[in-house]
């Protein structure tokens, strides 16, 4: 299985990202690709203006553009982009509700988006709205993003992928399902912030994922804006590049560097079920217990 890892840096400009994306699926296709993965926020960077003025539902324009040209060149593209959720209402207090409360005074409404991975392929079309929203480090992702409600697998190439974005890479449940309901290749497109020791995080978990899931792992990551003496610095908010591929066994196969550029990966599915195998961390993984049958929590020792 080839897949092309677009590492690309989103300009606030939905047409010009949308070129960049066409040319590219193309380009990959061209090179034998089965699978060409766009990083989160492709569409329409973060921290450029507000996201429910450009999302657009997935029949829409752009995503109708992506899937013709996913579907004329015969691979599958992984797109990141942002479709329509809902309403809610930020209180006085700052809080985001989905109803007001009687007695709560004036309050502003807020039309979230879904942080959403388009799947467009020749089989079909299909798509993953991010379930884990990142709040952390001061940022709350999900007063502008409602978190999704499912998790997807998709068939590429006769080899199930699993789908996450981003900070779902910090947790390991995640993969672990998508590992159990048949996926052997975690494509994960991110818009990593810069900053100091994420870089080092960034490795850490992406190895830990493809490890815990025994799994390939294929992360498409925002390019890193701004010139190379800023780089390791908090200041560029949509991106720390670092695409990577990893094996079943942690192997780190490929990884880019802080700018754009495009990373080619042939992998083996068929090296999954050996690994499973040898170390079978999914059979083994125990779901059953309750604290107080398999720990013990002690208070005071």
């Amino acid at each position: 299985m080839r897949i092309a890892v677009i590492q690309m840096n989103a300009e606030p400009d939905v047409e010009a990202n949308l070129a960049i994306i066409r040319k590219y699926i193309a380009s990959g296709a061209a090179n034998g690709a089965d699978l060409v993965v766009f990083p989160e926020a492709a569409m329409f960077p973060f921290d450029h203006g507000r996201l429910d003025t450009v999302a657009q539902p997935l029949d829409g324009p752009f995503a109708q553009a992506v899937i013709e040209t996913a579907q004329e060149h015969g691979t599958t593209a992984v797109v990141g982009m942002f479709t329509p959720a809902d309403t809610v209402f930020r209180t006085p207090a700052g809080d985001i509700v989905e109803e007001l409360p009687e007695g709560s005074g004036e309050a502003n409404r807020v039309n979230r988006v879904h942080n959403t991975l388009l799947v467009a392929g020749p089989n079909g079309v299909t798509h993953y709205n991010k379930i884990h929203t990142y709040d952390a480090f001061g940022y709350r992702e999900s007063d502008t993003v409602k978190p999704g409600d499912r998790r997807v697998v998709v068939d590429v190439a006769d080899t199930t992928i699993g789908l996450a974005t981003c900070y779902d890479i910090r947790f390991p449940g995640h993969f672990a399902a998508l590992a159990s309901a048949g996926a052997k290749v975690m494509i994960v497109p991110s818009s990593w912030a810069d900053g100091p020791g994420k870089l080092d995080q960034w490795r850490t978990l992406t190895m830990a994922r493809a490890l815990d899931s025994a799994s390939y792992l294929v992360a498409a990551g925002m390019a890193r804006p701004g010139s190379p003496d800023r780089y390791g610095y908090a200041d560029g908010p949509t991106g720390i590049g670092h695409s990577v591929a990893i094996g079943p066994n942690g192997a780190r196969l490929a990884e880019t560097g802080y700018a754009a550029q495009v990373l080619t990966v042939d992998i083996d599915p068929n090296r999954v079920d050996k690994i499973r195998e040898t170390v079978p961390v999914l059979a083994g993984h125990r779901t059953d217990l309750e604290i107080g049958e398999g720990a013990e929590h002690f208070e005071g020792v």
